[in-house]
């Protein structure tokens, strides 16, 4: 049997103002779970369509980091990190998500030619 899974992201911006996103998933919860916390997993879904992760680290912990690499399909790398902040086994995952250096350093989405002045 196949259980059908919800995932919801709320993302709070600095302006206090949140966006949030749900996705039903056809996939039995732990592999859901896994999806999102174990490097072997992340690495083959992370980043948009036609996007590649050749690299991922992930410190699964409260208080631990992760750092994850998306690569296009014109070869440009875009990293992103953030720190685990509540972790409900099989429930809950808050973390931090910014832009990031290849060393895990939080940058501004304009080191990536991304307007705007995100994060602030």
């Amino acid at each position: 049997m196949v259980e059908k899974t919800i995932r919801t992201l709320t993302l709070t911006l600095p302006s206090d103002r949140e966006i949030a996103m749900t996705r039903s998933f056809d996939a039995p919860r732990e592999l859901v779970f896994d999806a999102l916390t174990k490097p072997e997993h992340l690495v083959r879904w992370w980043g948009p369509k036609g996007y590649s992760c050749p690299a991922c680290k992930i410190d699964f912990r409260v208080g631990g980091a992760w750092l994850a690499c998306m690569r296009s399909p014109e070869g440009q790398d875009i990293w992103s990190t953030g720190v685990y902040r509540e972790i409900v086994p099989l429930e809950r995952i808050v973390s931090t998500d910014s832009f990031a250096d290849a060393e895990g350093n939080v940058v501004p989405a304009s080191h990536y030619g991304i307007p705007g002045d995100f994060p602030r």
